[in-house]
């Protein structure tokens, strides 16, 4: 499936959504799969569309579209979306094997410190601690995944409040560096440097943000992508293998050749045996995104929100498991500095399961019908360019269903700004909408509210 849009920009005026461009690799498909990209832009006017291809990005299926219109008193230029959730003023280039006469759409994509040692058996100078040692087993609960962020506050109407309690949360799992919260405290940056060529590729480099996720039977890697172009397994020779980094932060590994099909690759490069650094220029596998967004759960029941691995496979698997009552960080990409796919700004995606869903299995790729990872009802979306940040609420349509509870975005206290109003209730949007809707965070910062 592939989603793309056509955009009018409106500086300064009205924000929409649009969904991000999707393609897998091999087989026929009606969902989001491997390949992504997130596409948003302040606009005026936006069409969804929908193209069934099979894996040669060949279309065998009809197209679907939508037209939605948000009013606006400035004058409007009519340009092709971007990767960029932001605003963006020139078109960009797509080949597409199918198109509308709207808009064309693309179709490719196809050490030596305690903080973190690995196995003695494979290196003792390593800063990272091995699978083996420290994260939890495949087989546990998300409960007990998320039992050390237990102590993280309810949720508040204050800046200080919402990233007390998310640093308390986040503070609170150091104790367990398997836990899926990670062992920084929230936006305290990573001290020890990984150093290449000292962990071995059977093992997974745990701690210092680096979050293990075991329930994918990956051995704690988010996904692996193999030199012959196929994705899973282990993570061997000539691979290149993702991880996935605690809530506000991103991965910083991916190498600065990409495919030429499209296609994203991200992660540490395993050679001969031993990890290595895919993006030297960082010493550190995890950094922090731009502090301007929380999710604030005023509900009993847990919430899985899952984003996608960009870039690598795609899929929606790095969790922010927000336990009911609490607060903790969402990841905003700074779009100027982050990942970019064929020279065009990238945002971050997540999708959102229904209260009371695990872990386990909300951060997953779905089944159709499943209502679960790519078969959620809702998208969040957010990212961070020229000074503003841009959140969205997003509908999935692979699934229409509304979620079984409500989401609103608004400033996180009085000294925060917050342009444009977004809520999802009762599965629809501002009132009677259809089509998402976005708010540009000018300073300060928003929080996304959970509510019943």
């Amino acid at each position: 499936m592939k989603i793309s849009t056509s955009l009018a920009i409106l500086a300064g005026a009205s924000i929409a959504s649009a969904l991000p461009h999707v393609h897998k690799r091999d087989t026929e498909c009606t969902t989001s799969h491997l390949h992504h990209r997130s596409k948003r832009a302040v606009a005026i006017e936006y069409v969804y569309q929908t193209v069934t291809v099979n894996g040669q990005g060949e279309t065998v299926g009809p197209s679907t579209s939508t037209l939605s219109t948000i009013s606006g008193s400035a004058s409007s230029v009519s340009v092709e979306a971007t990767t960029t959730l932001g605003p963006s003023s020139s078109s960009s280039s797509s080949s597409s094997p199918s198109s509308s006469a709207a808009y064309s759409s693309s179709s490719q994509y196809v050490a030596s410190s305690s903080a973190y040692s690995s196995s003695a058996a494979e290196s003792s100078s390593s800063a990272y601690s091995s699978s083996a040692e420290a994260s939890s087993s495949a087989s546990s609960s998300s409960s007990s995944a998320a039992s050390s962020s237990s102590s993280s506050s309810s949720s508040s109407s204050s800046s200080s409040s919402a990233k007390s309690s998310s640093t308390s949360s986040s503070s609170s799992s150091s104790s367990s560096s398997g836990s899926i919260y990670g062992d920084l405290s929230a936006y305290s940056n990573p001290s020890e440097k990984f150093e290449d060529g000292t962990i071995a590729c059977s093992s997974f480099p745990s701690g210092q943000g680096v979050i293990s996720l075991d329930w994918l039977g990956f051995g704690g890697w988010s996904g692996i992508e193999n030199s012959d172009g196929s994705t899973g397994g282990s993570c061997e020779d000539g691979s290149y293998c993702s991880y996935a980094c605690q809530p506000g932060m991103s991965k910083t590994q991916w190498p600065s050749s990409q495919p030429s099909s499209g296609v994203s690759v991200g992660g540490l490069y395993c050679k001969n045996g031993y990890l290595y650094r895919s993006n030297t220029d960082t010493d550190y596998l995890c950094e922090w995104g731009v502090d301007m967004a929380y999710v604030v759960s005023e509900l009993s029941e847990d919430v899985a929100i899952c984003r996608t691995d960009y870039p690598g496979t795609e899929n929606m698997v790095i969790p922010t498991y927000v336990q009911g009552g609490n607060t903790l960080p969402l990841t905003v990409v700074d779009e100027d500095s982050y990942y970019q796919w064929q020279g065009k700004k990238t945002s971050a995606q997540y999708y959102v399961n229904n209260a009371g869903v695990s872990v386990e299995d909300g951060c997953v790729w779905g089944t159709s019908g499943s209502g679960v990872g790519n078969w959620a009802p809702l998208n969040f979306g957010a990212g961070y360019t020229d000074g503003i940040a841009y959140l969205a609420l997003i509908p999935n349509p692979n699934n229409y269903d509304s979620l079984n509870f409500n989401v609103k975005i608004e400033a996180t206290d009085s000294s925060s700004s917050v342009n444009g109003e977004c809520y999802y209730e009762d599965g629809t949007y501002n009132g009677d909408g259809t089509d998402g809707c976005t708010v540009a965070v000018t300073s300060g910062s928003a929080k996304f509210v959970l509510y019943s």
